[in-house]
């Protein structure tokens, strides 16, 4: 489809830019239940706070680079020149507390592993296990939290999980289709969840 005809498609009102049209056309919303994926959507949430996601998507291939492609077992390893090395990379968020939570949600996300088999068995149970569709008129209505993503996060700061706030976590929550929060009028609407 060219991007001409994309830009006629009636999508959610934040995909104005063509970095953004590409992430909301191609990613956001659609269920993910891969843990390496998950693991990278939870890890870039965080990264965002205080942010713009679209400063996040701009990053994400140096992100991929620079934490290994998110492969946590690698990530749970890092030692303090490794850390060093993040806070001198011009590429990613070069936030001490952000990198370190990154190796710390590491350590949790294999333990949460171990426990439940797959961090998807684990993520997925907050909605049931099935992607919950909501039905907004507007995507100028959705919520910043809801009380699935206030029990997820409640849940992961337990499990020693570190910038999975409620809002974060809601966030994730869109992002790897466990909800569906385009507009009724998007064209993805139907075709995510």
């Amino acid at each position: 489809m060219s991007v001409k005809a994309k830009k006629e498609q009636r999508r959610c009102h934040w995909a104005q830019k063509q970095l953004m049209i590409e992430y909301h056309d191609r990613e956001w919303g659609k269920p993910v239940h891969d843990d390496r994926v998950l693991f990278e959507f939870l890890i870039l949430e965080g990264a965002q706070a205080g942010l713009s996601w679209e400063t996040i998507l701009n990053k994400r291939e140096n992100y991929r680079r620079a934490f290994d492609g998110f492969d946590a077992e690698k990530i749970a390893r890092y030692d303090k020149r490794k850390v060093r090395s993040l806070l001198a990379d011009a590429g990613i968020v070069r936030n001490r507390l952000k990198i370190a939570a990154t190796i710390s949600n590491a350590v949790a996300f294999e333990a949460v592993q171990r426990e439940f088999g797959s961090f998807d068995r684990y993520v997925w149970q907050f909605v049931g296990g099935r992607p919950k569709k909501n039905k907004w008129a507007t995507s100028r209505k959705i919520p910043a939290r809801t009380t699935e993503s206030d029990a997820m996060s409640k849940d992961l700061k337990r499990r020693g999980f570190r910038f999975v706030g409620t809002t974060i976590c809601y966030a994730f929550m869109q992002a790897v289709g466990m909800v569906n929060d385009h507009a009724r009028d998007c064209f993805r609407y139907k075709s995510v969840g």
